[in-house]
């Protein structure tokens, strides 16, 4: 038996996001975050032909486009990587909004897509930029020592964006490639720290590090090194990243409402940021570009031993 699965790559700032848009498992109807349950629980094998190898790569991120219950949402979308599944990906939104223009399902303007995490607006700005209003973003606690093998005592501030994220400052590293081995060796003691010290958001892991550093380009706000859950750094800057990280500034009195905050990547890809008000929430916006440069089919075939992808 041969199985086809059509999916759209795109990048946003560096970071691929493969989108699957026929093919996908039959979840059924019912609340989002029921159907994400069901993904993991009864057709996970899915999630692993899609982004590991020998399809894939560890810095992949897929998500698997739907139907919605809400009549105001285009679409519903549900995140996940190599080891698992997240509640919200701003570059994969981004991704996903120019996955829908390049279907010729949206024209530029504002549309809503069901995460979950909640409902998230975007709008396609047209060409390749897109602005994504994201969930509501908090700081839960500031400047959290931790102690870190080779590294001393760094400290963090433990933030939600869309996903938990501890940012760090006080790393001593330059942000840039040429250190990005020593930045995936800090961050990745970083997250085993926070396991071996029992330092977690209200009980749930914090599985995002954020290293944050000063750019080279004056323009630029700061540059951030992100270390995703599957032991993989983001090439954009991260959207949910960003978001945490504007929450954070606004706590400490440092970005007011409507304030641009440019942030870069290791790689030096660009995000917009700024907190806006809806109704008495602040909220954050991104604005990012991303590009379309595969429409495909993934072929599932019985007799290939990796057909189902190859797990860690």
């Amino acid at each position: 038996m041969v199985r086809h699965i059509r999916v759209i790559d795109s990048h946003t700032g560096g970071e691929p996001t493969r989108v699957i848009v026929e093919g996908g498992p039959p979840l059924g109807d019912g609340p989002i975050s029921a159907r994400r349950d069901r993904f993991q629980q009864q057709f996970d094998p899915y999630r692993v032909a899609v982004v590991n190898e020998p399809r894939g790569s560890d810095v992949f991120v897929g998500a698997l486009l739907g139907e919605s219950d809400n009549p105001l949402c285009t679409a519903s979308v549900i995140f996940f990587n190599n080891v698992g599944y997240l509640g919200m990906c701003g570059h994969g939104t981004i991704g996903v909004v120019m996955t829908l223009a390049h279907l010729g399902r949206i024209q530029p303007g504002v549309i809503r897509l069901e995460t979950p995490v909640g409902e998230v607006e975007a709008e396609w700005l047209g060409g390749h930029r897109v602005r994504i209003r994201n969930v509501p973003s908090y700081r839960l606690a500031a400047k959290v020592p931790l102690s870190v093998p080779g590294y001393g005592t760094v400290h963090g501030d433990i933030a939600w964006g869309g996903n938990w994220f501890f940012l760090v400052e006080d790393h001593g590293l330059a942000i840039n490639r040429q250190q990005i081995p020593a930045l995936m060796d800090c961050a990745t003691k970083i997250r085993q720290a926070l396991t071996d010290q029992g330092i977690s958001a209200n009980g749930e892991e914090i599985d995002h590090i954020e290293l944050v550093g000063p750019s080279p380009d004056p323009e630029v706000n700061a540059r951030n090194f992100v270390l995703c859950p599957g032991l993989a750094y983001d090439r954009s800057p991260c959207g949910t990243g960003t978001s945490a990280k504007l929450a954070c500034l606004h706590a400490d009195g440092h970005l007011a409402p409507g304030e641009t905050w440019i942030q870069e990547s290791v790689i030096g890809s660009r995000f917009e940021g700024r907190l806006v008000w809806q109704g008495d929430q602040l909220l954050p916006e991104i604005i990012g570009t991303a590009y379309v440069n595969a429409d495909s089919h993934l072929i599932v075939a019985d007799d290939d031993p990796f057909a189902w992808g190859i797990r860690d």
